[in-house]
């Protein structure tokens, strides 16, 4: 259930509810820790509290001091430098009487007063709690007096052991602490510590403001991250979203991708390799779509001869006018078996050419081995001598893929020897220009071409030689343009001097 509504969020929303989660998990950390902090400070206050309490009891069984009020008076005038880092000490006999206090230190015996402050207090010891609450003494919003504070005391387990309870108010923040004293053998009394606390108060209220704080910075540099996360990383990719999205609808609706391509940034490297893998797809659709065109079309004259032979041969009983149609059938479907066949060559190139990885390769080297194995061939079937003329003291290396030059080699040799007669030669000429690029022509010894505009030779299902009709499907030299153009090359044809044969040039960037 979390996961499928996390997974509906978008990032933006998912980083804010994870910061979110983040907020309340710490904030509830902060909670109990705030929580913890105070009970340890006053745990800390009232151990120095017991302490001062059992050596002034030390005190007062050691000297024998009566609980009266003049002897109690004198005991604390003389050892008031043990409580001079408290506020006030306080001493019941044990019929919970007030005999000694040292805020009257200076004042007339007579002042001290049997009137004890009403209090609002919080009790530190649990079990003290719930007795006064089992009791009904102790209740929320309600105020009670020390000597009910005594007297419960008294009547309590936690009799002969010092408890601590809190007096708080606006101002002040005071930790009282209360033990009864013990000559030995009986209770004689009670000795009271108060302190004014403000310190532990002061040291919370600190640490509230400073998390506090902490948590408002925090919340105003995720705000401003997420401000700069939407505005500058996840706007563009939701613009990369919806590109892809009218892409795949094929809607022609605008986008405003070229914003993003201008980044120097990953995303601007990604919206223009997207940019650039669409445009190389629409390309390819296109070329695809037009190489289905093209094909119907070129299939469709050899199929309406065909069809049109193979009507005539049922009625005509001639056997020369039979023979001469069965070769119109044949060469018809010679062609449209080489139109076929060079499709399919071609589209298997064009999803093989998207896998392989252009590597430094030695061009002289590729064209020697198809020279050599085409020698092989022809040379003793037709008397076709094939020749590789090179400068030995340079290095022909380009980036390529091998086995698509060894094709774009083969390609050229195979046109010049179907367009040359017996016993003629073809020179492939390897050598460089000024600027370092390489430079391979194939010239032939055979007719050349017709054409004044020689680019026509090399758009898709181009042929404009009857003789040679059955034989070429007009896609050869179009492979090897599109090949020559994957390596960065240039192709340009033309005829030899005096229109003795042609020849192609191919120009390579050296590496």
């Amino acid at each position: 259930m979390f996961n499928s509504f996390l997974k509906s969020l978008s990032i933006l929303k998912k980083f804010l509810f994870i910061n979110l989660i983040i907020f309340i998990f710490i904030g509830s950390f902060t909670i109990v820790y705030l929580r913890s902090i105070q009970p340890s400070l006053i745990k800390n206050k009232t151990a120095n509290h017991i302490q001062i309490i059992d050596n002034t009891i030390n005190h007062i069984n050691r000297l024998k001091i009566k609980f009266n009020e003049d002897n109690i008076r004198k005991f604390l005038f003389s050892t008031r430098f043990l409580f001079q880092n408290l506020d006030r000490v306080i001493i019941f006999n044990s019929e919970f009487n007030l005999i000694g206090d040292t805020d009257t230190l200076d004042l007339d015996p007579r002042s001290f007063s049997q009137r004890l402050d009403v209090i609002e207090m919080d009790i530190v010891s649990n079990n003290l709690k719930k007795e006064y609450e089992k009791k009904k003494i102790l209740k929320k919003d309600k105020q009670v007096s020390l000597s009910d504070v005594l007297i419960n005391y008294a009547d309590s387990p936690e009799f002969g052991k010092p408890y601590t309870f809190i007096e708080e108010s606006y101002e002040q923040f005071l930790l009282t602490t209360i033990k009864n004293v013990n000559d030995g053998k009986n209770n004689i009394g009670y000795l009271v510590i108060t302190e004014n606390a403000n310190d532990i108060r002061a040291a919370i209220d600190e640490r509230k403001i400073f998390i506090i704080r902490t948590a408002l910075v925090a919340a105003v540099v995720i705000l401003i991250f997420s401000f700069v996360l939407n505005r500058y990383f996840l706007r563009p990719i939701k613009n990369l979203v919806s590109y892809t999205k009218l892409i795949k609808e094929k809607s022609k609706q605008k986008t405003n991708i070229e914003t993003i391509k201008s980044r120097n940034d990953e995303l601007g490297i990604l919206s223009n390799s997207l940019d650039e893998m669409t445009n190389e797809l629409h390309k390819r659709i296109n070329t695809a779509k037009n190489y289905s065109i093209d094909l119907v079309h070129e299939i469709r004259n050899p199929l309406a001869s065909l069809k049109s032979a193979s009507e005539i041969i049922s009625e005509t009983d001639n056997q020369e006018q039979r023979h001469k149609l069965i070769q119109i059938i044949s060469h018809d479907v010679a062609r449209i078996e080489r139109l076929i066949t060079d499709y399919s060559q071609m589209l298997k190139d064009e999803a093989a050419i998207t896998t392989e990885k252009m590597k430094k390769i030695d061009l002289e080297e590729i064209t020697s081995s198809v020279v050599d194995d085409y020698n092989n061939i022809y040379n003793s079937k037709r008397g076709i001598n094939i020749q590789l003329k090179t400068n030995e003291s340079k290095g022909y290396f380009i980036l390529g893929i091998e086995n698509r030059i060894e094709q774009i080699i083969a390609n050229l040799l195979d046109n010049s020897i179907s367009f040359s007669k017996d016993n003629q030669k073809i020179d492939v000429d390897l050598n460089k220009n000024k600027d370092d690029s390489i430079i391979l022509k194939v010239i032939d010894e055979g007719v050349g071409f017709k054409e004044k505009d020689t680019k026509k030779i090399f758009k898709r299902f181009y042929s404009d030689r009857p003789e040679k009709f059955g034989e070429h499907s007009g896609l050869g030299l179009n492979i090897v343009k599109n090949l020559v153009e994957l390596h960065n090359g240039v192709i340009t044809a033309s005829n030899n001097k005096d229109n003795e044969g042609a020849k192609i040039e191919i120009t390579f960037p050296n590496i």
